[in-house]
């Protein structure tokens, strides 16, 4: 899945609301967006877009930054919140995440 990311536990595999949105979005040919869509609801999707999440996403990106730390894309907040709040490791190839596990311990599936 390039750069995006894929929250999985040892037993259920899945991707996000958001993650779904972030792929769809990159995918620049029309006739592809469909297939693509179609491989990834083969696979559980997790509601993570809530008020209680974006709170929480908060709070860890003002922690990071306290702590010197910078995230670029509000979107990884989320993603890495949602997987750090229910427990989920983070599969991805995308140092925006490196925070999230050096300070907070996300788990993390490394491709």
């Amino acid at each position: 899945m390039g750069k995006q990311g894929l929250c999985a536990d040892s037993g259920e595999r899945g991707i996000t609301d958001l993650i779904l949105c972030e792929v769809l979005q990159g995918v620049t040919i029309d006739d592809q967006c469909d297939a693509v869509r179609e491989v990834l609801l083969k696979l559980a999707v997790f509601e993570a877009g809530t008020v209680e999440l974006a709170f929480e996403a908060t709070l860890y990106y003002r922690r990071l930054r306290a702590a010197g730390r910078a995230v670029c894309k509000a979107i990884d907040t989320l993603i890495a919140t949602f997987c750090l709040l229910d427990g989920y490791a983070l599969l991805h190839n995308d140092c925006d995440y490196d925070p999230f596990e050096e300070v907070f311990g996300l788990k993390v599936v490394h491709p």
